[in-house]
């Protein structure tokens, strides 16, 4: 697995072994970033249930400004922090342009005072179902994201995407159950 594109593409990331992980694919990655073009240039972003940070991590690698990593498998944390060095590196930015937080997506959440332009939503599939609802209210209510950024959430084509308070913009992905699919979410006015 490696960044697909950006001042770091190719830049292999490292999967912790033993920790129940669902990264996101290169392709996959690819078609998301280019269909985001330039929008991502300076871009604050929240990349939540991070596992490895390949989302953050192709948005810094692409040119987003800063962003806060939400992971609290330690394993996978570990693995983060050094996945987040070698990007940084090889894009010549400061590796402060990126924060890693062990906590509870929720608990993080709910504590959280700083608004992004992209959230990037990829929840354990089996979780969702029991959380979306919350994940969504939480980020609505607390104005984690601004007015006019998007909530990118990866999850297989048959899940929830009716939220209070939310538009979606566009879906990419196959429609074929079980397969991942990218919803674009925005707030609604």
């Amino acid at each position: 697995m490696r960044i697909s594109g950006g001042q770091a593409k190719g830049i292999p990331l490292h999967v912790p072994k033993g920790v129940n992980l669902r990264p996101a694919t290169e392709a996959n990655r690819e078609r998301l970033f280019s269909s985001l073009g330039e929008s991502i240039i300076q871009a604050s972003f929240l990349d939540l249930f991070a596992g490895t940070g390949s989302y953050g991590l192709e948005a810094i690698s692409r040119g987003a400004q800063d962003g806060v990593f939400v992971e609290n498998n330690r394993k996978a944390q570990s693995s983060l922090k050094n996945n987040l060095a070698k990007v940084c590196k090889s894009a010549h930015v400061n590796p402060s342009c990126g924060t890693v937080q062990c906590r509870d997506v929720i608990e993080f959440l709910k504590n959280e005072n700083q608004s992004f332009d992209l959230v990037f939503l990829d929840p354990p599939y089996p979780l969702f179902p029991k959380i979306g609802n919350l994940l969504f209210e939480i980020i609505r209510e607390k104005e984690i994201l601004k007015k006019d950024g998007l909530l990118i959430h990866e999850a297989p084509s048959e899940a929830d995407d009716n939220f209070t308070g939310w538009k979606i913009l566009r879906k990419t992905g196959k429609s074929k159950r079980g397969s991942p699919q990218f919803r674009f979410f925005q707030l609604l006015d």
